[in-house]
């Protein structure tokens, strides 16, 4: 793959992962502030919608950063104990299902956002916010994990392994704990 298109990709991945802790703060400022807005006695209408805003686009934002860096739950004890041709096909029938699944979403999502703005829905908290400007993080976040997601695809077939940085350091861990071994038992793992 090209460097600049794959430094374009990390950089996007960074930048979602960036975007989704944000929204984390924001919405832990929202609760404190909806906290302290109770203790004083005054109202804070809306507070809790835009809590729960901001925790969808947390976790929008934060899929395709999560995903490379291996913090999705992956059972990988299927994959270690078949041989490699059976691992590399587990893992394409996978990856092909879940970026199938995903780009399944964004379209259904895209239509969601695209009601709402033309029906001009809105919530029915009392915040009245127009659906669709929370509803737009859910379609950003989900392209862009689709988009790490066909990455991760495309990476396996033209190379064999997928980019999941958390087996990566495993691996390369395994190798620095043989070098400090003597010889010999480093020849037995």
């Amino acid at each position: 793959m090209p460097t600049f298109l794959r430094s374009t990709l990390d950089r996007l991945y960074a930048l979602s992962g960036a975007t989704a802790a944000t929204f984390l703060i924001a919405m832990l400022i929202l609760i404190v502030l909806q906290m302290l807005a109770r203790w004083t006695g005054e109202v804070f209408p809306g507070a809790p919608d835009y809590a729960g805003y901001c925790m969808a686009a947390a976790s929008f934002f934060g899929f395709s950063y999560a995903l490379n860096r291996g913090a999705h739950i992956r059972v990988s004890i299927l994959l270690n104990s078949v041989g490699e041709k059976s691992a590399k096909f587990l893992n394409l029938w996978c990856f092909g299902i879940a970026t199938a699944l995903a780009w399944y979403l964004c379209f259904y999502a895209y239509r969601m956002v695209y009601w709402s703005w033309k029906f001009n829905d809105i919530s029915q908290g009392q915040d009245a916010t127009p659906l669709w400007i929370p509803q737009l993080s859910v379609l950003i976040g989900g392209i862009i994990f689709a988009i790490a997601l066909t990455d991760h695809l495309v990476h396996l077939l033209l190379v064999g392994k997928d980019r999941i940085a958390s087996e990566k350091v495993a691996e390369r861990n395994q190798d620095s704990s043989d070098q400090h071994l003597p010889n010999s038992e480093a020849g037995d793992q």
